[in-house]
């Protein structure tokens, strides 16, 4: 037995409240992390106003640490090698805990937007290591759940973390919202450091090992589902404001409390999946991605009233609350000896997979209307579906 085997052992045999807290603060983690990547969202204005740039050049703070995290998901852990993983999480949370503050106190948009970067790097790294790190702290037959909590981490911060800070940013300032998150990192780095082990490396990371696992057939279908699912719900979902209005003849001032409900059943979807998957995994994949593939089209069928209308965004968010954890878990199954480079590949497409999906998005609203843009999403999600169907005969993966 190696001395990884036996400290993930090890953790695993800590009492279950201490390895179930160690969960939660990882959740905490992401969280955070997602927050302070969407939280510029909702300040472009005031932003772009008090630093004397345009709205298009303040949204450089979300394109830019999206890029960022792609490119540091399989990077840093390479950097760091063997590294303690409870070190290296420690580390990028007191990176962004430093990074947000910057953000907070920033003179001009050029030190703000290389703060960005820098939270860009802590999400990456933080992401690449925690998205796998269900397996090493829970027993098997816990990792859905325990995966389920952490990605609930995503749900919470687009349903709780990006409206209010929003609301905190417009009642007192965008500095003070960036300022809030630099605190908030802060008591997640204190809850890391109390309740996470330590976490031996289990593989040094290297370009040699990350090619290796694009030769898994049940990793490349996982990555290449993430992007196909991704790129689709980005690029439809990033006009879903003018959908909701013009398809479905929804009031410009409900479209927020609208998004809000949609947030609220991509987290009961989170949950769902990740209970389904503890079953079949496969199969829970399958439902997600053919759900998208019919949910986003039927707008322009079904979506033409109120009453559809907000019956597919509900449809919608519950199925794409499942993605990340469906996947997610797909990877760790298809690559159970190999969970870290799996995952810091799949973060990598999952984040530049965002960015794309909003630019493919831009560019068929142009040319084919909102109808084109559902019938892309959709179709996207549809050969993602045909992908997940041909890993139907890997062991580890029903």
């Amino acid at each position: 037995m190696t001395s990884t085997e036996r400290t993930a052992r090890a953790v695993r045999q800590e009492p279950e409240p201490s390895r179930w807290a160690a969960v939660a603060a990882v959740a905490l983690g992401t969280f955070l992390l997602v927050t302070a990547e969407q939280l510029p969202i909702g300040l472009l204005t005031e932003v772009g106003s008090a630093l004397r740039v345009s709205e298009a050049t303040a949204g450089l703070m979300v394109t830019v640490p999206s890029l960022v995290a792609a490119i540091a998901a399989p990077v840093v852990p390479a950097l760091v090698g063997g590294l303690d993983r409870r070190l290296l999480l420690l580390g990028l949370m007191g990176l962004m805990t430093c990074a947000n503050l910057t953000s907070a106190l920033a003179p001009n948009f050029g030190v703000l937007v290389s703060s960005r970067v820098v939270v860009g790097v802590a999400i990456g790294g933080f992401w690449a290591v925690a998205g796998g790190l269900a397996v090493r702290l829970v027993n098997e037959a816990h990792v859905p759940r325990a995966t389920a909590i952490i990605f609930g981490g995503v749900g919470a911060a687009n349903v709780f973390g990006v409206p209010i800070g929003t609301v905190v940013g417009g009642l007192t300032g965008w500095r003070i919202a960036f300022a809030s998150l630099s605190a908030l990192a802060l008591v997640a780095l204190a809850a890391l450091l109390s309740v996470l082990p330590p976490l031996a490396a289990s593989q040094v990371m290297s370009p040699r090992l990350l090619a290796r696992q694009l030769r898994n057939p049940g990793v490349r279908v996982g990555i290449l589902a993430t992007f196909l699912v991704v790129t689709g719900h980005f690029a439809a979902y990033t006009f879903v404001s003018p959908a909701l209005q013009r398809l479905s003849g929804i009031d410009a001032r409900l479209v927020g409390p609208l998004l809000f409900g949609f947030g609220i059943a991509g987290m009961i979807g989170n949950f769902a999946a990740g209970a389904a998957l503890a079953r079949r995994t496969h199969r829970t994949v399958q439902v997600i991605t053919l759900t998208l593939a019919v949910a986003m089209p039927l707008f322009l069928l079904l979506g033409r009233g109120t009453v559809g209308g907000i019956a597919l965004l509900v449809v919608w968010g519950l199925a794409y609350g499942g993605v990340s954890v469906g996947l997610q878990t797909w990877m760790i199954k298809a690559a159970p000896r190999a969970v870290e480079p799996a995952s810091a590949l799949w973060v990598a497409v999952f984040n530049l997979s965002i960015g794309l999906g909003a630019l493919v998005g831009g560019v068929a609203l142009d040319s084919l209307g909102l109808s084109g843009v559902l019938w892309l999403g959709g179709a996207a999600a549809l050969v993602a579906a045909l992908a997940v169907s041909t890993a139907r005969g890997h062991a580890d993966l029903r």
